[in-house]
């Protein structure tokens, strides 16, 4: 496997096709048997719990932030873009901020062409805005220079780019390129699956709750499984006093507050 360390990181590894059907070459006795308990119980509840699909995630996220009618390359960029203002940064603030920055026509072009001062008036109060002008800004180059304006299409080479961690990849991956490279894992998604032992050990970091999870989790789950767990991070499993009682889980969550 190709492997790509990143700074301040832990290492990612990641195998080149991931997301082609790389798994398939895969051996019976390298699966490994564990599994959670409850564990299909528990995802059947939580999506009927999303059912309505009126989460600020859904409404606001990502998917939504991007000009669906703008070239593909624009769009991807876009979506890029968006993933990269999200961080630390709750949907409404990151939806804003894209907002006014497709009013001016966001483009790679017209990003280079801004000063640093403008981006931002324009992007503040994403979380770290100061830091994500510098990463807006450097990685825009690089696309413009490397890339020919468009994205990367391979997570080795989107976790590459300043500002841009693997759970930005594995989303752009399957939002930009229509293609399910790994579970997208973020705060919510950590704690979540933390809480309901959908990890062997407890992990302390998303990118080792990603690796425990595509351990185990089948494949053809790995695309919902974010905007799932976001959703339900943001209207029931909160972080600090979580409602447990309105939770269909309560009975068979490990973490319940009963």
């Amino acid at each position: 496997p190709r492997r790509s360390r990143r700074r301040k990181s832990i290492a990612i590894a990641y195998e080149s096709g991931q997301g082609d059907g790389a798994e398939q070459g895969m051996s019976e006795p390298q699966r490994p048997r564990w599994e959670p308990r409850d564990w299909r119980q528990q995802l059947e509840r939580i999506r009927e719990m999303r059912r309505n699909r009126d989460a600020p995630v859904d409404e606001m996220g990502v998917q939504k932030c991007y000009d669906s009618s703008a070239p593909p390359q624009v769009m991807r960029y876009q979506v890029l873009l968006s993933l990269m203002l999200s961080s630390q940064t709750k949907d409404q603030v990151t939806s804003a901020a894209m907002l006014r920055l497709r009013q001016r026509g966001l483009t790679v072009d017209s990003i280079l062409q801004m000063d640093d001062a403008t981006l931002g008036q324009i992007i503040y109060p994403v979380g770290f805005w100061r830091n994500k002008v510098k990463y807006i800004k450097q990685t825009t180059a690089i696309l413009k220079q490397k890339y020919g304006g468009d994205i990367p299409r391979t997570v080795e080479e989107l976790v590459q780019l300043p500002g841009v961690g693997p759970k930005m990849a594995h989303l752009a991956m399957n939002i930009a390129w229509d293609s399910v490279s790994g579970i997208a894992v973020d705060t919510h998604v950590h704690r979540i699956t933390n809480r309901l032992k959908w990890v062997k050990k407890e992990t302390r970091h998303p990118e080792e709750t990603r690796v425990a999870l595509e351990d185990w989790l089948p494949r053809d789950l790995w695309r919902e499984i974010n905007w799932l767990f976001v959703g339900f991070g943001q209207q029931t499993c909160l972080p600090v006093n979580p409602r447990c009682n309105e939770c269909l889980n309560q009975d068979i969550c490990p973490a319940a507050k009963r």
